[in-house]
């Protein structure tokens, strides 16, 4: 899926590793548009469609949250702020104007990249409910089936959602902190380990179909057809 991507931000700096870290990511393709100013930004949303914006609160000439309201307007495109502001009057406030996700500075690029394909799917569409057969296992999103080595298997349902999301991204390698903020939330206050914790699990509750799932040391996991 090819994504155009618009990134509102006066800082340069930020703007380059966001842009790097995203195009560097094989599983979702981005072309991504930058604006350094909320007057730029303006007039680029006014001659184009995005199909997310990312966008700075503190912008010279016209502040995120007036320019979220005018998006509102005329666009329902998926806004994220990213904000060094962090009162909650600030964060409540760029609700109201009608962002989708509100993160505040510094961030997590690999916590920010998932936020922004989980509204990308939302807004897409994409979140299917088509069964999905990888090897030896098969899943019908729908009624939260799984049948491993022909065999139907009860998963708690942090394992099914794990196996899920691993399945939609069959072959990559997904990263333990987009695990666990995928299934776990952002606000989630433990560690990574309880993503190893329930990958152990889910493996043994697939029997030998678990062999799937790889670990890639020091990245995360991955699932493949053998």
């Amino acid at each position: 899926m090819k994504y155009s991507m618009l990134i509102v931000e006066d800082d340069a700096q930020i703007r380059e590793i966001i842009e790097d870290y995203f195009t560097s990511k094989k599983e979702n393709d981005f072309e991504v548009f930058k604006a350094e100013n909320g007057l730029v930004a303006e007039q680029m949303i006014g001659e184009n469609e995005y199909d997310l914006i990312l966008l700075d609160v503190m912008l010279p000439y016209l502040d995120g949250f007036s320019l979220c309201k005018m998006i509102r307007k005329k666009s329902d495109v998926p806004v994220i702020f990213l904000t060094a502001r962090t009162l909650e009057e600030d964060v409540l406030l760029g609700f109201e104007t009608g962002c989708d996700d509100y993160v505040t500075k510094p961030f997590s690029l690999a916590a920010l990249y998932a936020k922004s394909i989980a509204l990308l799917n939302r807004a897409k569409g994409t979140v299917l409910n088509e069964s999905l057969t990888i090897g030896k296992i098969s899943i019908n999103p729908k009624s939260m089936e799984v049948i491993a080595n022909g065999s139907k298997v009860e998963l708690a349902p942090k394992e099914f959602e794990l196996l899920l999301y691993l399945a939609r991204h069959k072959n990559w390698v997904v990263e333990r902190d987009t695990l666990l903020n995928a299934i776990w939330g952002y606000e989630y206050e433990g560690g990574d380990r309880v993503v190893d914790n329930h990958i152990k699990k889910l493996r043994k509750n697939l029997g030998s179909a678990g062999e799937q799932i790889k670990t890639v040391i020091s990245k995360g996991y991955k699932i493949t057809e053998a």
